[in-house]
């Protein structure tokens, strides 16, 4: 078990994600930064499922009540042992005793610390994913609080120090470009109004959180009003109410939405969004669909690869 003795400001315990439910409004929630979740329970020899703990803006502190291993991903969080620096991105065993602390990020938004063995939670209909708006999953469906204690499962075999490739590590303070595919409701914007989302650049808004990212930059302009019947809501979907400033919908997103839609944010770059920092901007690029499946399969052979037996030179 271990045992938080500081939350942090939003730290949950995360999944794959709660496939399924949209279609009765319950999103599938899981981690916002995919690609780091994965690669954080591949470190520790996990499924890349398992659940883990999603940290925001600042991490916890935590103690270890008994021997385990755990790998930090994601945001650039100082990670402390006992007070001594440890890395992140690699596994890192633990003692039981030991004092664990996730400090501000430097850069990025969201960490990930996976344990050997997964966060053992009850499955709320199939996943551990906490989806706060909703009370479901993770700890009674809240963001963790001190003397909050969460119980691991068992490792899958002997854990291995590993480490990820360098390539895998994304530079979270550049501004990055995110490929969108326009549409489904492009057709509602004038010529400007697309130009300007692809001339950008937007600046991420406090007001974001994990069911959409606010943006503000230059006003997105509609030909007959931004309003439409009711619509599914893709994850990455880009709506853009009346006053022309997009928001990029995410994993707690709602399920449908009467909001004209310029264009969606390809999967692949999903993670990039959620590590947009407020105040930090982005630029949007479009990519037709058949090279967005180019791209995401570049991503998936990326992300086979990038970890490593920690003994290899």
């Amino acid at each position: 078990m271990i045992k938080i003795l500081e939350p942090g400001p939003l730290t949950t315990i995360q999944d794959a994600g709660r496939v399924g439910h949209l279609r009765y409004a319950i999103p599938p929630s899981g981690p916002v930064d995919r690609h780091a979740f994965v690669i954080a329970n591949r470190l520790v020899g996990n499924d890349d499922g398992a659940a883990a703990l999603e940290c925001t803006l600042m991490g916890p502190r935590f103690e270890a009540r008994a021997a385990c291993a755990i790998a930090v991903t994601g945001a650039a969080m100082p990670l402390t042992v006992n007070g001594a620096e440890a890395p992140s991105w690699t596994t890192v065993a633990l003692k039981a005793g030991d004092i664990v602390k996730l400090s501000a990020a430097r850069a990025g938004v969201r960490s990930y610390v996976a344990f050997a063995g997964g966060i053992d939670v009850p499955l709320v209909l199939g996943s551990r994913s906490t989806y706060i708006r909703g009370r479901l999953g993770g700890v009674e469906g809240r963001a963790l609080r001190r003397d909050d204690t969460l119980r691991l499962g068992p490792p899958r075999g002997e854990v291995r120090h590993r480490v990820a490739n360098r390539q895998a590590i994304v530079d979270f303070a550049s501004e990055p470009e995110i490929r969108v595919v326009l549409g489904p409701q492009a057709d509602r914007f004038t010529d400007d109004g697309v130009a300007a989302l692809l001339d950008g650049p937007y600046e991420m808004l406090p007001q974001s959180d994990r069911m959409g990212a606010r943006l503000r930059g230059a006003r997105i302009e509609h030909t007959r009003g931004h309003d439409i019947i009711s619509d599914g809501i893709p994850l990455g979907g880009i709506q853009v109410p009346g006053d022309g400033q997009p928001i990029i919908l995410l994993v707690d997103r709602q399920s449908t939405g009467g909001y004209t839609k310029v264009a969606t944010v390809c999967s692949f770059d999903i993670a990039r969004v959620g590590q947009v920092k407020p105040g930090q901007r982005l630029t949007f690029r479009a990519v037709d669909v058949a090279e967005a499946h180019r791209l995401l399969r570049e991503d998936v052979a990326s992300l086979a690869g990038a970890v490593r037996d920690g003994s290899a030179a």
